[in-house]
């Protein structure tokens, strides 16, 4: 099951869609987690629309199965990397890379929420738009062992994968051609992505 493929007029086979497309949707997600880059939430979406116009049994499963998965692994070796950085005399980059894309104001905040509810702030912290590193990060000032992190870590890959997934049914539902509701879905998730920040400037607009 290939999403980029669904804007094409002639759509490959579902059993060849299904062998080229779960191991790039593991991988991008999996690098996505590692690179928060990579718009994974997209993907995710964009797999669920595609799936959703599949006849075979079980492909929206797979993606679940698949997206949660990944993104699961790459945080855990994310935190691992961090751990380590945490560790050594000098870090690492992967420490860097971890605190410049956590702003001082977002960690802090992080922090604060981490302090005060525990596990539930890293459950809710995929579905927060840029709130996986602030958190991530706060875990590893506060010296969280990674088996803690990773029960947290855990629910908040299955929430978000299920949400995005979520994102992408709705667009196949919507429209009869895959590259429509494809379409449909990033513009929706960039929309979510993309709301908070825009939130936050107007409220500091208005603030001054």
């Amino acid at each position: 099951m290939t999403w980029l493929g669904a804007a094409s007029t002639s759509i490959p086979p579902e059993p060849t869609q299904q062998a080229l497309g779960y191991p790039s949707l593991f991988l991008l997600v999996l690098i996505g987690a590692l690179v928060p880059v990579v718009p994974t939430g997209a993907l995710v979406s964009s797999a669920a629309v595609v799936a959703v116009h599949q006849t075979m049994p079980l492909s929206l499963a797979l993606v679940f199965v698949t997206a949660s998965l990944a993104a699961f692994l790459g945080d855990m070796a994310l935190y691992w990397l961090g751990r380590r950085g945490m560790g050594s005399k000098n870090g690492s980059r992967w420490l860097e890379a971890i605190r410049s894309r956590a702003p001082e104001d977002r960690l802090a905040q992080a922090q604060e929420k981490l302090a005060e509810h525990g596990v539930a702030v890293l459950v809710l912290s995929r579905l927060v738009p840029a709130g996986r590193i602030p958190v991530m990060l706060a875990c590893l000032l506060a010296r969280w062992p990674v088996r803690r992190f990773a029960r947290g870590n855990l629910p908040a890959c299955l929430a978000w994968a299920v949400t995005y997934q979520l994102i992408g049914i709705l667009g196949g539902a919507l429209f009869k051609e895959p590259w429509e509701g494809v379409a449909a879905a990033v513009a929706l998730t960039v929309l979510v992505s993309a709301a908070p920040t825009v939130w936050r400037r107007l409220r500091g607009q208005t603030a001054h």
